[in-house]
């Protein structure tokens, strides 16, 4: 089955091209079944490439998916046009009234600043808060899955001594959750961020599961039932170049950046990187939509009681 987007987001060409089912809004209203209902709370710069990144990952599951974009009411993209903010994106106190069966909130290029220095921090809060009531399951990404996590459970944001950039092997380390079904052992994952969230805490939190973790980076994906959240700190969407674009990005501009690790062929930043997350990509968010699947309520009035 298809994902469902407007024909003129860039995404429904980019996609349609790839082969993944894409459907308009139109056609979908003439199929008789209910829809996922997925949104996007895109707190990236690159708005159009986030989109894409996430749209061709919820868009390979059989099931099919409304997806809807999302924004801060009050903050203003800087990087993408004004006209695709104001055709595609809706702010959030125009769908706090809704309900969804997921939410993905992405990442921010804000981690140096504390939390409570965000200047959307006080909205963002309330998106957390709304999620208890109007969201069945929420996906916080990088950045957003760190915000969430500290602010419904506590769990400190730690810097560290240097940036963690380029694709780390990872644990599997619950190999029986459903959200890891058909995962390895051992999976590479790519991972672009000066922070990390404590382990210590999170495994003395009696009601949070790491289920992969890195000896090198840390904790990566967590459970949390009660609040009814994954956290992913690191960046199974990424493109192929995506950590490409980030490096050389730093090195034009001269800011001090290494080569990421164990992502070019010998280490060469000449030679084309390779894709090792790919399959793990798709199966982590098939595994999640899924899950929503299988225990969202059929009236979606019901979600969150």
């Amino acid at each position: 089955m298809p994902i469902t987007l407007p024909e003129t987001l860039p995404a429904y060409n980019i996609l349609s091209r790839e082969g993944v089912m894409v459907m308009s809004p139109g056609r979908a209203e003439m199929q008789d079944i209910r829809p996922l209902r997925i949104g996007l709370l895109n707190l990236m710069p690159k708005k159009i490439q986030t989109e894409n990144q996430f749209a061709r990952l919820i868009g390979a599951t059989p099931l099919q998916i409304d997806f809807q974009l999302i924004r801060m009411t009050e903050h203003q993209a800087r990087n993408t046009a004004a006209e695709h903010m104001e055709e595609f994106y809706r702010p959030f106190q125009d769908v706090k009234h809704e309900k969804f069966d997921g939410l993905i909130i992405t990442g921010a290029p804000i981690e140096h600043l504390p939390f409570e220095e965000v200047t959307y921090w006080d909205e963002l809060r309330e998106v957390f808060d709304w999620t208890q009531t109007n969201v069945h399951s929420t996906f916080g990404v990088c950045w957003g899955g760190m915000a969430m996590i500290h602010y419904l459970n506590g769990i400190a944001k730690l810097p560290l001594a240097a940036k963690a950039f380029g694709c780390y092997p990872h644990d599997n380390l619950q190999p029986t959750s459903p959200y890891l079904r058909g995962f390895s052992d051992e999976m590479v994952i790519p991972v672009s961020r000066w922070t990390e969230m404590d382990e210590t805490q999170i495994k003395a939190h009696p009601g949070l599961t790491t289920l992969i973790g890195s000896d090198e980076v840390g904790p990566c994906l967590v459970e949390d039932p009660a609040h009814r959240a994954l956290y992913v700190f690191n960046h199974l969407e990424y493109d192929s170049d995506t950590l490409k674009q980030e490096y050389d990005r730093d090195v034009e501009s001269g800011t001090p950046i290494a080569v990421p690790v164990n992502y070019y062929p010998d280490d060469d930043p000449t030679k084309k990187p390779r894709n090792h997350w790919r399959s793990h990509a798709h199966l982590l968010y098939g595994n999640w939509i899924n899950e929503i699947y299988q225990t969202t309520p059929y009236d979606p009035l019901n979600i969150g009681n």
